[in-house]
């Protein structure tokens, strides 16, 4: 296994060379990777089913994602990336203005922290890597401990199909150990970092990069409650179809999406929650990703259902197959004094759904909230009340939804996963879609360079 130090400095030996490959050859190799992986296919999904408990569909599903998004960014390296050109111009109304070329760079290496509940389209070749690798940077990725094997598997063949593509040694690497991602974040040849995990690792890590003495990017993504409005009159118009999507929303991968609803903020007369806790019942058992995030989970549920101001409106049993669901209530004056207890995340299939008395308390619920990668109202076009809830939750969450459900971040050009601190550690950029690329470029101005003798 190679030590980190080894990895970075192959790392930073390949940087230049792969940044200066024709876009062309950019692509190709991207395009490469997709098809090694999709050809591994059957080697690739056992594996990740052993390590991850995941079903067999989820997982085929999520490895054609993974393989869309790497053709998605080849496709992005094939059109360029933004260059402003500013010809000279003497007259220039403040003074003459120099011929400039305004063009993007890449970063450098860049370290990623692999997710476990996305074992290949946040994994080791997930977009962070993908988008990394697009913008022009060698990435190391930090592999989750909760699928070594899958993730070594992974590797070997990214690196392989990179390789024959004609990418220069050092282009890619996994490594492992807690110690060794922390030496990584602190290693001045490593110029960004990209994470997806928990609040606390997240926090801990970004600390560290701000510490160094070239503080560099640390894109995390940490955490999130997604939380969910109802207008009273959605309530009334469509309660049964508002509580299923619900229900199946928060209980989907069994609770294990970092979108997951996990408030659902109704009218106190609605119903809805009855209504959900009915469709709550009939939901099966299903297996967690593995041992940390289980211990996470029940302390977690522990918290919220010891709390004072919380009812449990159906209790998931654990049994051999991993935890049921649950489902608690609170009430918004509850939530609005204790925000910081019964707003947590737990990850997980649990969720809580909170009664409002009026349209001010449920504004000032959103008000309440703080950074969320998802915001959600289900209302109704002639509701007074939406047009001031929407500008609270685009105030508070980077995707703003109207009558849907987080869960499902589709890889496309406008969409944005990212939001405030706490979902984020830079709201400012996004993990998914092709505007990914931004977070491991940075801007060079040329004045009056020759355009044969530019670097770029």
């Amino acid at each position: 296994m190679p030590v980190i130090a080894e990895v970075l400095a192959a790392a930073e030996t390949a940087a230049r060379p792969w940044a200066k490959l024709p876009l062309e050859r950019r692509a190709a190799a991207l395009d490469a990777v997709a098809d090694a992986l999709d050809g591994a296919a059957g080697e690739l999904v056992p594996l990740a089913q052993q390590e991850s408990h995941l079903p067999e569909a989820r997982l085929r599903g999520e490895l054609g994602r993974t393989t869309f998004q790497l053709r998605l960014f080849a496709r992005q390296v094939r059109e360029g990336f933004e260059v402003i050109a500013d010809e000279a111009d003497p007259d220039w109304p403040v003074g003459p203005r120099p011929a400039l070329r305004r063009v993007l760079v890449p970063l450098g290496p860049v370290v990623v922290f692999a997710a476990s509940n996305f074992p290949f389209a946040f994994s080791v070749a997930g977009g962070d890597t993908a988008s990394a690798l697009a913008a022009g940077c060698p990435v190391a990725v930090k592999a989750h401990p909760g699928h070594p094997r899958l993730s070594d598997a992974t590797g070997e063949i990214v690196a392989r199909a990179l390789t024959g593509a004609g990418a220069p040694e050092g282009t890619f690497a996994v490594f492992h150990g807690d110690e060794a991602g922390r030496d990584a974040v602190l290693d001045p040849r490593v110029k960004a970092v990209a994470f997806t995990g928990s609040l606390r690792g997240g926090r801990a890590l970004f600390d560290l990069a701000m510490s160094r003495p070239e503080p560099i990017p640390f894109y995390g993504e940490l955490g999130s409650v997604n939380p969910v409005f109802v207008t009273p009159a959605a309530a009334e118009a469509r309660a049964g179809e508002i509580a299923s999507g619900y229900v199946d929303s928060f209980t989907m991968g069994a609770g294990q999406f970092c979108t997951k609803p996990g408030l659902l903020v109704v009218p106190s007369e609605s119903g809805l929650a009855e209504a959900a806790a009915e469709r709550v019942r009939a939901k099966a058992a299903a297996p967690l990703l593995n041992e940390r995030i289980a211990t996470g989970y029940t302390a977690g549920l522990g918290r919220l259902t010891g709390h004072a101001d919380v009812r449990v409106l159906v209790r998931g049993a654990e049994t051999e197959d991993g935890p049921a669901p649950t489902l608690l209530a609170t009430t918004a004056s509850a939530l609005l004094e204790h925000g910081d207890e019964l707003g947590a995340e737990c990850f997980g299939p649990v969720s809580l759904v909170v009664r409002y008395d009026d349209e001010e308390q449920l504004l000032a619920v959103a008000r309440s909230l703080e950074g969320q990668l998802t915001g959600t109202v289900h209302g109704e076009e002639s509701d007074a009340v939406a047009p001031s809830l929407l500008e609270e939750l685009a105030a508070r969450a980077g995707r703003v939804l109207w009558n849907g459900w987080p869960t499902g971040v589709s890889v496309t050009h406008a969409m944005h996963h990212g939001g405030p601190y706490p979902a984020t550690t830079s709201p400012l950029h996004t993990s998914v879609g092709t505007t990914a690329t931004a977070r491991f470029l940075r801007p060079v101005a040329f004045q009056n360079v020759p355009k044969q003798l530019m670097p770029v």
